[in-house]
């Protein structure tokens, strides 16, 4: 009986196709009068009648109809088409998709759900859009790569597929992420020379250590493994080994997903010594100078790096002379007996070009201007590689951006034109400081800054620091302007007040300083600049409890109150790699300030030097030397309140912040006019984070002083008066930027010194 019945509806089912199809396609054509839409819910009717090939009007037939249907299937917004025909009117019957409402994402703690909201927007998922359910297969394929991506191989994702009204779904990916693949085994083969410890050592991937959850070594990453193979490959082609390659690499995933062995084959082939260089092809008559460009060197061994570094060298000095196009090709001539290679450098110049224009891509929110300004290379002008390095070096220096590069583009039926693009990355640019120590004496003392550099992407920087203690009350204002001209000149507008007193209680003495300053940087060469500025500045002895001797010898003599005018002028170069976390390059700052008028007159001048220098992959060996001077102007006394201070982190670690030096008959340090120290640190690899150099561990030796005659005090301040300490600590580059924390031992101290054995600060490198 119900064998019967599903025969009889079959039966029937077809004879309604055979209906329907007949009322779409088994007509003769027509001209068409008139044309209605019916089920349209949210597309609009014009959607629909641009998309039909035939029009009131048209002679209708079965190829069109056959050409409406899969038009509008084609549109991606409708799950059924129908074309019927009632008389000579053609009704198009449509069923809309449904409409993503909502996507939401259960158990995903590895990713924020705004980049899985992206990543599926990207395969054409997202509230708003139709339905589909060939998307939403592409949408699970694609969160199973992010996973993937992330070593997460045993992610499992579930997709619920909820309807509500008005033909829309709510879609729910659930997410099992399951455990991360790691990496359990690392091993090469077929290496002879080397040992695989020392092969492995390279690899920013390993097997794991203690700190695997910060750094992540261990986590399969098929971007990182290409990376170290090419990291071993550059390490085989720098001694010599001119054929070496990578013969295979398997990586292999355990059944339980979550363990993977990586195994790379290589052969080394023999160790080829350079015999001779030879120059081949148009040099343009400047043969000598591309001569002086090589660093090859014949009877060494064959170093891939140096062949690039020279084949570069040789196309950038092409570019200086407009021929951006020049090819510079390295040919090999191996003679397998001797184990000897002869290296020909090719040139082919090619053709003169100029910049025809010069775009700027990826500043989302720096404006062109502020990128534009540091171009040396012209629009219209013969292309030159200097001015283009140039260029790229000056906005990367701006420090707004966490990638530049700039990209050549020739221009299509202009052979001697190129188009130049300045790729950015934007980063961000705000910078969060913050200081503290701990004695048993003082407690706790904290302090933060913060500053803008690229205020509303304008390029101008905007900072404040405060400090709320009871002991030292700052506020800082200051506000630069780069461009303050259209030379590069720029403007820096400070205003401060500042108090101080040794002790929490309000009944001692004070010392509050307020002003503010004016002052102008000028660039007399692309790596150096002048700053000149003026200031006023008065500063208040509020008499009290335990007010230093030097404190009332200096206001019995000029009162308690002393106005200032200084006029100030300074120097600063910066060749390091990164103000965050260098290694290589060096650092110049020199400082000079008079005030030539007012109550206080004095000359005041501080240089800075640091110097970054690469021991190894791993290691950098760093130092810092700092020198201050002050001096009295005319027949006035130094002012007290302009000592030097020392002690603590960018000083002498170990000591208290600002303790060394000169003391009053009451303990309370007063500073000096004269300042020394010296920094000499070893940075290494946090045990167990490999190579990761946002984290690592230093040793260091402090050295310094602060002395030199001061309000009548006779101070001896020469070598017998030096502190040092010796100490570790680390160095962590923090979202909020570098942290750094030191344990130190004074190693030369004495019997009035302040101790701090532990210091930690955020925001200085140093």
């Amino acid at each position: 009986m119900q064998f019967n019945r599903f025969r009889l509806n079959a039966l029937s089912a077809l004879a309604a196709l055979a209906f329907v199809s007949q009322s779409a396609w088994a007509v003769s054509p027509f001209t068409v009068r008139d044309i209605r839409i019916e089920g349209l819910q949210r597309v609009e009717p014009g959607t629909v009648f641009v998309s039909l090939p035939v029009q009131v009007g048209d002679v209708y037939n079965d190829d069109k109809g056959s050409a409406a249907i899969r038009a509008l299937f084609g549109l991606g917004l409708f799950k059924d088409v129908r074309i019927e025909v009632n008389g000579d009117v053609l009704v198009v019957v449509v069923e809309e998709r449904p409409t993503v409402a909502d996507v939401e994402f259960v158990g995903t703690k590895e990713f924020d759900k705004e980049v899985l909201v992206k990543s599926l927007r990207d395969v054409g998922l997202a509230d708003g859009r139709p339905f589909d359910k060939a998307q939403l297969d592409r949408a699970e394929q694609e969160l199973k790569r992010q996973y993937i991506n992330r070593s997460l191989y045993a992610a499992q994702v579930v997709t619920t597929v909820t309807p509500i009204e008005r033909n829309r779904v709510n879609l729910t990916f659930t997410v099992i992420e399951g455990e991360p693949a790691k990496i359990s085994e690392i091993r090469i083969v077929g290496n002879k020379v080397f040992s695989e410890s020392t092969l492995r050592n390279l690899f920013d991937l390993d097997t794991g250590g203690w700190l695997s959850w910060y750094t992540k070594s261990n986590r399969y990453s098929r971007a990182k493994l290409n990376a170290d193979i090419e990291t071993l490959r550059s390490y085989y082609l720098t001694r010599g080994y001119l054929e070496f390659k990578v013969d295979s690499t398997q990586v292999a995933i355990a059944p339980n997903k979550t363990d993977i062995g990586i195994t790379i084959n290589i052969s080394e082939g023999e160790r080829f010594v350079v015999s001779s260089v030879k120059l081949a092809g148009n040099y343009l008559g400047k043969d000598d100078e591309f001569k002086s460009l090589v660093t090859i060197r014949p009877g060494e061994a064959y170093n891939a790096d140096e062949v690039a570094k020279t084949s570069k060298a040789f196309t950038d000095y092409f570019g200086n002379f407009g021929y951006a196009f020049a090819r510079v090709e390295a040919t090999p001539e191996v003679d397998r007996v001797n184990n000897r290679v002869a290296l020909t450098l090719q040139a082919n110049p090619s053709r003169r070009a100029y910049v025809r224009k010069i775009n700027v891509a990826g500043n989302t929110r720096t404006r062109d201007v502020v990128v534009r300004r540091e171009f040396r290379q012209l629009e219209s002008s013969w292309y030159d590689g200097d001015k283009i390095r140039l260029s790229r070096d000056r906005v990367d220096r701006l420090g707004y951006f966490g990638e530049v590069s700039v990209e050549t583009h020739e221009v299509p039926g202009a052979p001697d034109q190129v188009d130049l693009t300045l790729n950015v990355t934007e980063k961000p640019t705000g910078s969060l400081s913050l200081g503290a120590g701990f004695t048993s004496g003082d407690g706790l003392g904290l302090s933060f800054g913060l500053k803008q550099e690229n205020a509303f992407g304008s390029g101008n920087s905007l900072g404040v620091q405060v400090n709320t203690s009871k002991i030292n009350r700052v506020l800082v204002l200051n506000t630069t302007d780069p461009y303050f001209t259209e030379d590069g000149v720029s403007r820096t507008i400070d205003v401060y007040q500042k108090t101080s007193s040794p002790y929490q209680d309000q009944s001692y003495y004070k010392l509050i300083t307020s002003g503010a300053g004016l002052r102008f940087g000028v660039p007399f060469t692309e790596i150096d600049t002048v700053f000149f500025g003026a200031g006023f500045e008065r500063t208040t002895i509020e008499p009290g409890t335990l007010l230093p001797t030097a404190y009332l010898d200096y206001a019995k003599e000029y009162g308690y109150s002393s106005n200032a005018i200084p006029l100030t002028v300074g120097w600063s170069r910066d060749s390091r790699d990164s103000a965050l976390a260098p290694t290589k390059g060096k650092y110049q700052r020199a400082n000079a300030e008079w005030s030539f008028a007012g109550d206080a007159r004095y000359l005041r001048a501080t240089y800075q030097y640091q110097q970054y220098l690469p021991l190894s992959k791993q290691y950098t060996a760093a130092l810092n030397a700092e020198l201050g001077l002050g001096r009295s102007s005319g027949d006035r006394s130094f002012p007290v309140f302009k000592n030097f201070y020392g002690g603590g982190l960018g000083s002498v670690r170990g000591f208290e912040q600002g303790s060394l030096g000169p003391q009053d008959i009451s303990g309370t340090s007063i500073g000096g006019s004269r300042k020394f120290n010296l920094n000499m640190e070893i940075l290494a690899p946090f045990p167990g984070a490999g190579n990761d150099r946002t984290l690592r561990m230093y040793g260091f030796w402090d050295v310094g002083m602060v002395g030199g005659p001061d309000a009548g005090l006779a101070i001896n301040a020469d070598a017998s008066k030096l502190r040092s300490s010796v100490g570790f600590g680390i160095s962590w580059i923090s979202p909020v930027g570098p942290l750094r924390l030191a344990l130190a031992k004074p190693i030369r101290k004495f019997d009035n010194d302040r101790i701090q054995t532990m210091q930690f600060q955020i925001g200085t490198s140093f």
